[in-house]
């Protein structure tokens, strides 16, 4: 079974409900989003910070996988897929995929601030300040924030380059380190890019851009592969 490996985005999760920075305007409720999801956030004003993903993740628990997330899991019946997101909700787990790492953290989960090992589940949407770990420190989400390195990059790499298609989904292709794994796609490996502004990209592989919103950019994808949707 050949290997799809995506890479997918903000994008992705649109149609679900979940709103991206980019339609924040950068801002949120007046507050740059450096000011909530950074580590000098964190230090200046942790509530403030708890705010920012409480609400974020409180629509999280409202909403559901889109057409496109349901596509990709049904894939499975076809590729050995695996999923490498930008995004930090559950969407993709909930559609049914199996194999999904995230590269900037998961929002239903929270981790000690003085453990980073130690990693809790939440089935809540609401954390604060009195939430603790067992010992006995606060949590904080379970986020790369701004300024912070992305400890999952070098597994992503390691995914990548053993790719037989690679899918690009709903990214604007902007967000480094996470953009720069295009460069470990292997020689002459498919590439396919789904989004409706269509990401500058500066290559001269095998790329074949879909210009579409998730849901319809997979049903399209289907075609291309020669697969029933």
């Amino acid at each position: 079974m050949k290997k799809l490996v995506v890479l997918s985005g903000a994008g992705m999760s649109a149609e679900s409900g979940i709103k991206t920075f980019r339609d924040m305007g950068g801002l949120w409720n007046q507050y740059d989003v450096m000011e909530v999801a950074s580590p000098d956030a964190w230090r200046n004003n942790p509530n403030l910070v708890h705010q920012f993903y409480n609400e974020r993740r409180k629509k999280l628990f409202e909403s559901k996988p889109n057409q496109g997330h349901q596509l990709l899991a049904e894939l499975e019946d076809h590729f050995d897929i695996h999923i490498i997101t930008q995004n930090v909700d559950d969407l993709h787990e909930r559609a049914g995929s199996s194999k999904i790492l995230h590269l900037h953290g998961e929002l239903k989960k929270a981790r000690s601030t003085v453990d980073s090992s130690l990693i809790y589940e939440l089935d809540k949407w609401e954390l604060s300040l009195n939430d603790t770990c067992e010992k006995g420190s606060p949590l904080r989400p379970h986020i790369v924030w701004f300024g912070e390195s992305v400890p999952a990059i070098l597994e992503a790499a390691e995914i990548v380059a053993q790719a037989d298609l690679f899918l690009i989904i709903g990214t604007s292709m902007n967000v480094y380190p996470a953009a720069g794994l295009i460069d470990y796609v292997p020689s002459g490996v498919p590439i396919y890019i789904i989004d409706p502004n269509q990401p500058k990209i500066q290559s001269n592989r095998n790329i074949t851009f879909i210009n579409e919103i998730a849901s319809v950019g997979m049903a399209e994808l289907y075609d291309i592969l020669q697969l029933k949707s």
